[in-house]
């Protein structure tokens, strides 16, 4: 990488300067088999290619501002443009031959693999695995379900519930009835209770 480059800020990090020093060049044997007037074209023709890559790469810097500058003025944010580039990037490895020689390979494998023996009977495991802890959950159920009713028509549950609904028919009754008060433990209806009772 060429530190001294008047292109460094100006380029993207996959680019960069090689430029090949012509004293030191000069030093070097030329190569067998060429004579001096060709070493010299094809160093004529170097430097000329050398040129014009430092032209090129400042004319797609120059465009490359250009475009900043434009979709800062749509008002196209960086993340937009990474979006873009992301998503550009993935079609283009999408369509790629490696992309898709794995993708066919893959396909290929998957069609062995669930074709074998081995994972169809792993499958059939399963399936039957499945099926009989549904059997065992529904076989459970049903049992709770059942204990849940004995225990309803149970004497002591069966009294429980009388309790319950003699206190409710006491607290809820006298309002039932149309009356605002709540009956007196005491037995005395000439005191109606508070609007808003702390419970």
């Amino acid at each position: 990488i060429n530190l001294n480059s008047p292109n460094k800020g100006l380029l993207s990090d996959s680019m960069t300067d090689v430029p090949v020093d012509t004293a030191v060049a000069a030093q070097t044997p030329a190569v067998e088999g060429l004579t001096e007037a060709e070493e010299e074209e094809l160093r004529a023709e170097l430097a000329k290619v050398e040129e014009e890559i430092v032209t090129l790469r400042q004319v797609l810097a120059a465009k490359e501002r250009h475009c900043g500058e434009l979709k800062r003025k749509l008002g196209l944010s960086a993340l937009e443009g990474l979006k873009q580039n992301l998503s550009r990037s993935w079609r283009d490895v999408q369509v790629s031959t490696a992309y898709m020689k794995t993708s066919e390979k893959l396909g290929e494998w998957n069609e062995k693999v669930t074709q074998s023996d081995l994972y169809k009977k792993t499958q059939e495991t399963f399936s039957q695995a499945g099926q009989k802890t549904s059997a065992a959950l529904s076989t459970v159920g049903s049992a709770i379900s059942r204990k849940l009713g004995d225990m309803r028509n149970s004497a002591t549950f069966k009294s429980f519930e009388d309790r319950v609904g003699t206190i409710k028919s006491k607290v809820v009754g006298g309002r039932e009835n149309g009356s605002d008060h709540l009956p007196s433990p005491t037995g005395s209806d000439d005191k109606p209770l508070p609007d808003h009772t702390p419970f």
